[in-house]
Formats: structure tokens, sequence, C-alpha cells
């Protein structure tokens, strides 16, 4: 993390609202908000914090000319280039340069260019901004410093969600600070952190287990722990970093986007990409398959499209085959369930399509989570082929499956469901939404304290998404 957790707990957080609540000037909050945001960066990247200002600048020069009409699209092309060849360069270099030596047997060094955190989410909030610019002029922003201040904000910062500029464009020139907006946000943020830290920390220990043994290594039972695991971990980290985002901004008064809609309740494909990352598949629908022709030119059009767009969705997470054909295995069912070849839209089948869709969803984790194709279909063939797997292994792993494991993998399955969100819409059908909130506060309360002891207890707490 760019922050230890307790450093930004104790430290950079209370400091930033501190002085935030103090200050009552909104031109000096926003800088404040952009200042704590570079040391925010800087504190674990401070070479990198160049390579975003750069980007920075480079997309609202892009975005001025963009603004008119000579040579907006020419803008457009050069701010494609410069964020795509960006992320590139940096993400990319590597993996490409393999597979030269691999294709044409040479042997060209492979450069150690380390990643900028957060590079992929900080390029595509930028080339979105200049998109949107081109498209209506009245998007433009002619302060700089606005600019700075909507790409390297703290909260989504690292691991997102993407937000477009004109979603808080009117937030960054005026916006609310209110006791009932901090103890929203608060009570957001509070929740978030206790689904990375009390439910994905636990399911990734187990997960991370699974995956250090061969393939050849593991039983049937614990190839599927381990997936399911990472299953769990992956939502419940990203989706509880998402949740301390939006509380975060909240505080601050900005309203960002949801990023999850409850996935794992899907019945098809193509629900769960309606519900699983929602601002980068949306951000891949409005700015590539859109552009691309999306629906309108045809069956087989369509298609091409989809499995474009699941190429580079799965690209987009990391230099590696891996994440290629995670991508690519999630268009096959797209395209499966378009052509009704799954007959998602059939009464019959309705009842079967959450264990369809959570067993397609789970196949596809095992081959993000392995390091290699090889490790990826070798933990696959353990889980479809009936194995004994080796003892000592198996035994290592089933020895983690203690109480706190079996209470973290229930409140996981709870928190899978809306559960909260029904009890909510109760609360205000009976007029009870005081006592709902009096004990969502107390109940947030709780989850931190069970938290902060985690993280003093634990060194295990990596978000995933940072390394994307």
């Amino acid at each position: 993390m760019t922050f230890s957790s307790l450093t930004f707990l104790f430290v950079f957080f209370p400091v930033t609202f501190l002085l935030y609540a103090v200050i009552r000037n909104h031109t000096a909050r926003n800088i404040l908000l952009a200042a704590a945001s570079l040391v925010f960066y800087a504190f674990g990247e401070p070479v990198a914090v160049m390579i975003m200002l750069i980007s920075i600048v480079l997309n609202y020069v892009c975005g001025r000319v963009a603004a008119g009409t000579r040579w907006d699209r020419l803008a457009v092309v050069f701010a494609v280039l410069v964020n795509i060849g960006l992320l590139a360069a940096y993400k990319y270099t590597g993996f490409f340069v393999q597979i030269v030596d691999g294709l044409f047997r040479l042997s060209i060094p492979v450069p150690q260019i380390r990643l900028p955190i957060g590079i992929s989410f900080f390029t595509f909030q930028g080339l979105s901004y200049v998109i949107d610019v081109y498209r209506d002029k009245k998007n433009v922003q002619k302060n700089l410093f606005s600019v700075l201040l909507y790409i390297s904000f703290f909260p989504q910062l690292i691991a997102g969600p993407i937000v477009r500029y004109a979603d808080i464009a009117a937030q960054i020139k005026q916006r609310e600070f209110t006791p009932d907006r901090i103890g929203r946000g608060v009570c957001r943020f509070l929740f978030g952190l206790a689904k990375k830290v009390l439910v994905a920390n636990q399911m990734g220990l187990l997960a991370d287990k699974v995956f250090s043994f061969g393939a050849g290594q593991l039983s049937t039972g614990t190839a599927w722990i381990g997936a399911v695991c990472y299953s769990l971990q992956i939502f419940f980290d990203f989706c509880g970093y998402s949740d301390m985002a939006i509380g975060l901004g909240c505080i601050f008064g900005f309203d960002f986007r949801e990023n999850f809609n409850y996935p794992y309740i899907a019945g098809s494909i193509q629900d769960f990409w309606r519900r699983w990352h929602i601002s980068l598949s949306t951000w891949f629908k409005e700015y590539v398959y859109i552009p691309l022709g999306g629906n309108r030119k045809g069956n087989a059009r369509t298609t091409l499209n989809k499995w474009i767009i699941f190429f580079l969705t799965g690209l987009w997470h990391g230099a590696n085959f891996t994440f290629i054909l995670w991508g690519l295995w999630h268009g096959l069912w797209q395209m499966l369930e378009t052509y009704q070849i799954v007959p998602t839209k059939k009464a019959w089948f309705k009842p079967l399509g959450h264990v369809y869709t959570l067993l397609v969803v789970i196949v596809g984790f095992v081959l993000f989570r392995a390091d290699t194709l090889a490790q990826g279909f070798g933990v696959l063939g353990a889980m479809f082929w009936p194995t004994g797997g080796d003892g000592g292994a198996v035994s290592e792993i089933l020895a983690l499956l203690n109480p706190l494991f079996f209470l973290s993998f229930g409140f996981a399955l709870l928190l899978s469901t809306p559960v909260f969100r029904v009890l909510r819409q109760k609360a205000e059908e009976t007029g009870r939404c005081a006592v709902y909130n009096y004990a969502a506060y107390a109940g947030s309360l709780a989850l931190f304290a069970l938290s902060v002891l985690s993280l003093v207890s634990s060194s295990y707490n990596p978000f995933i998404y940072f390394r994307f």
C-alpha cells in the first residue's frame, strides 16, 4: 500500500480531514486535497509522481485543444497515443519483448520496469476527460488545477473506481461538507475497510496457500477451496476498496458512482458484467465498444466487438496470458449467451442461471490468479478430475480451516447478497430509518475496532488491484 494502513487511518486521513474542516475557503480546500493527494501518492511512488503530473498536464492541454474546432481530432489522437503509449511502455514492454524473443528465437534482454501504482486508472481517467471534451465542448476545464484534483484525488487514485470528469465537475466547483455526509461517508469507509481486512484477507490466506503448491499436490477438495476463496478474496478486496473510496469521497463532498452491485447473485455472465467493476466495463463500453459499432452492425460485428472488449479487459489487468485468457473466457460465454446457445432467457434455465454463472466466474478466476497458464490449467485439472493430492500439502491447507476462517467465510456469503439493502428498504417502509442508521453506525465502529486489531496483528494487507 502507498501508506501503511495504520498510518493512513491514524495520521494521514485525520490530519487531512481536520485541516479541511478548519479551512472555509473552497479554493483553499481544493488546494489542500490536491496537495494531500500528491503526498499520498509520493509516499510510496516519489518518482512516479512526475509521471502522473506529466500525464495530467498533457491531458489538460489536449482537452483545451479538443475544445476548439480546428485541431480537435488531432488532440484526441495525440491524447490516445500518449496515454496508451505511457501505459504500454510501463506495463507491457517486458511482456512484448518476451513474446518477440519466443517467436523469433531472439535474446533481447527483458527490461525490468517498475510499474507506477494506479497507472491503469489515472491514464484512463485522463483519456476519458479529453474524449468527453471532444464530444461536448462544454466539458472543457480551463483551470489546470481542477484537472489535477480530478485525476489525482487520493481516495480513488490508485485502484478506482474510474471517474468521469463530467460526473464530478460541479462538485469540484462547489460541494457540501455536512455532518450527514461525514457520518454516511465514515460508515461506508469503515464497512469497506472491514470487507478488506476481516473478509478478503482471511480468504486470501487460504487462496495463497493453495496456489503456493504445485497443481499435482492439490486434492480436488483443496483445489476447490482455493478457487472459491480467491473468488471471494478478489471481490471483497476490490469492493472493499471501492467502498472506502466512495466513503472518503462522500466525506469531502464528492459522489462517486457505485462500482459493484452484488455480482455473485447474477443469473448470467452478461448480468455479471453489469454488476462487476462497473466503472471499467462502462469505460470500455463508452470509449471502445460503441465507437467500434457496438451492436448496431449485425450479430457478427457485435460478436467481434465483444471479443475485442474482453481481450482488452483481460490485457488491461496485466501483462500475462493468464489475464488475456480470463478476458477471452468471459467473452466466450457472452457470445454463447448472445446466440442463446446458453439459454439464459428461457424460464426453465433461470433457476440454474446462478449456479452456471458462479461456475464460469470461479473457473475464470483460477486463470486470473495463476502465475502461468500451466499452473491455471493444473489447478482446474485438480478441480474437475478427482485426485487425492499430496498428504502434506493437503494437511497444511486444511489446518487453516479454523473457526476464524469459517466466521469470515460466513460473512462473505452473507455480504455477497443484498441483505442489508433489503433491511434498509424495510426500515424506510416502516419508518425506522433512524434505528437502522444508529445500528449501522454502531456496527461500523465495532467493525473498525476489529479491523484495527487485525491490522496490528497481521502484516498481510495488500490490495490486489494496486498492481494493475
